[in-house]
């Protein structure tokens, strides 16, 4: 089963939707929600390095298993939703702390003022 702060493979869309490329994203869907639903709720990882407000940096260090090859950037505004059908394979899992920060980014984009 996929579970919250898997790593996976998978094609992800442009955000003009003129094309996919295959990425590594990260679960943020909840282990009931996914057990329940077709689809998972996704954040996307990618190796072009990008220091703003609304990106964290992913190494080798806060993997709890897997691999990664190169220093990443998970693009915390690049939220998804996606068909299980879709993943190519698992790569990896996160550490809970990493996922701890990448919900505060999160709560922070969508406060309500």
């Amino acid at each position: 089963m996929i579970g919250q702060r898997d790593l996976l493979l998978v094609p992800f869309p442009f955000s003009d939707q003129s094309g996919k490329k295959v990425r590594p994203v990260i679960v943020l869907s909840n282990d009931k929600f996914n057990e329940f639903s077709e689809d998972l709720l996704v954040i996307g990882v990618t190796s072009n390095i990008h220091k703003d407000i609304y990106s964290l940096s992913l190494d080798e260090k806060d993997l709890e298993e897997g691999k990664l090859y190169s220093k990443c950037s998970i693009k915390i505004e690049n939220l998804l939703r996606l068909e299980k059908s879709l993943i190519i394979k698992k790569i990896g899992k996160i550490k809970r702390g990493k996922m701890l920060k990448i919900a505060e980014i999160i709560n922070e984009i969508i406060k309500i003022d």
